[in-house]
């Protein structure tokens, strides 16, 4: 039978905490990855890591998540979209119907 792995980490003023590198490794997390929690009726909590759905993109997911970060480190970056700019976007993609549902395939041209 394989040992009993255990680990401590402290609480944050913020209530955040370290996942302890024995954990990480354990259930082979990496950085931005995400946690599962199940609480017990007894109180025990068990972390395992959270299966990415098949719809999920981690790519999307990563850069959006920096794109949320870096304006809220730089909100002096941000720019209004100006009306010239708009009636530019609208007169290349105006009438042009998208359906986002549809499945995308390499045959279609």
């Amino acid at each position: 039978m394989a040992a009993t792995l255990e680990a401590e980490s402290t609480l944050t003023d913020r209530y955040q905490t370290t996942v302890p590198e024995t954990v990480r490794r354990a259930l082979r997390l990496g950085k931005r990855d995400k946690i599962h929690y199940t609480i017990r009726p007894s109180g025990e909590v068990v972390l395992t890591r959270a299966e990415v759905s098949e719809g999920d993109d981690p790519v999307l997911e990563r850069f959006l998540t920096f794109l949320a970060r870096d304006m809220a480190s730089h909100p002096e970056r941000l720019q209004a979209v100006d009306a010239g700019l708009a009636e530019r976007l609208q007169s290349l993609v105006g009438g042009v119907e998208v359906d986002l549902d549809a499945v995308l395939s390499a045959d279609d041209e």
